[in-house]
């Protein structure tokens, strides 16, 4: 098997540079060598895997295993944690993650509750409604939300928030309001999407011309961009793309 042994021979060579970078030469390199195949698999298991593991990138693949193989969990956890301790802290954590779990309402009600406080009078739980309310098919009740929280706190500005609000007017079907939402919260927001939608809605409208000029824009952008920016706003890009092709 001289394939398998040149194989087995670079992996070595690999670890051993590692180790050397790493601070790690004494006494792994010696382990490497000595124990063809089963030092390789020891560097790996005592210290990549434990270093992968306390890594961001490590952490994040976890949490989305953990996820996938038990999607409640983070969920049963904390609504444990309210029935104990009911705080707005740990209901607006279940709420957040009611929202990741498509439970709409349930997460509607926690924040509904939060703001009714005198203590849950923070833009961020409004927000939180408001999302609430849009998931839930709700628009006309989100942008009521946003409006209560620009009376409340006139100096809060926040990017997620504008760009929720031009949405719940579009899906309200305030298509002219929400226009004008989508080319104001584009001016300060980091990605495609407000452009993206505000095509879209444009395309319904019948503004083909301006809706393609948009999209051809977006899409130049994206071609332009670093890899990174490319990948987090993919969805968009595509989306802009599609209408072009459309």
């Amino acid at each position: 098997m001289p394939a398998v042994g040149s194989l087995l021979f670079l992996l070595d060579v690999i670890l051993i540079v590692h180790a050397a970078r790493s601070g790690r030469f004494w006494p792994w390199a010696y382990v490497v060598l000595l124990l063809p195949g089963f030092g390789a698999a020891a560097y790996v298991l005592v210290e990549l895997v434990p270093e992968w593991r306390r890594s961001a990138g490590g952490q994040r693949t976890q949490s989305k295993i953990v996820k996938a193989l038990d999607p409640t969990k983070a969920y049963r956890a904390l609504r444990d944690a309210v029935e104990i301790a009911p705080t707005i802290a740990n209901r607006a954590a279940l709420a957040e993650e009611c929202l990741s779990l498509g439970r709409d309402d349930e997460a509607l009600a926690l924040f509904a509750g939060i703001v009714a406080e005198p203590q849950g009078d923070e833009p961020v739980f409004y927000v939180g409604k408001a999302r609430a309310e849009l998931a839930g098919g709700k628009p006309d009740e989100a942008a009521a939300t946003l409006d209560e929280l620009k009376r409340r706190s006139p100096d809060y500005h926040q990017a997620e928030a504008h760009l929720l609000y031009a949405r719940a007017l579009d899906e309200a079907g305030r298509t002219n309001e929400a226009a004008d939402e989508y080319r104001a919260v584009a001016t300060t927001y980091s990605g495609p999407e407000p452009l993206v939608r505000l095509a879209m809605l444009l395309t319904r409208k019948g503004d083909d011309a301006e809706a393609r000029a948009i999209a051809s824009d977006v899409v130049k952008r994206g071609k332009l961009s670093p890899k990174f920016v490319r990948e987090r706003h993919a969805r968009w890009f595509a989306a802009a793309s599609d209408l072009l092709n459309s």
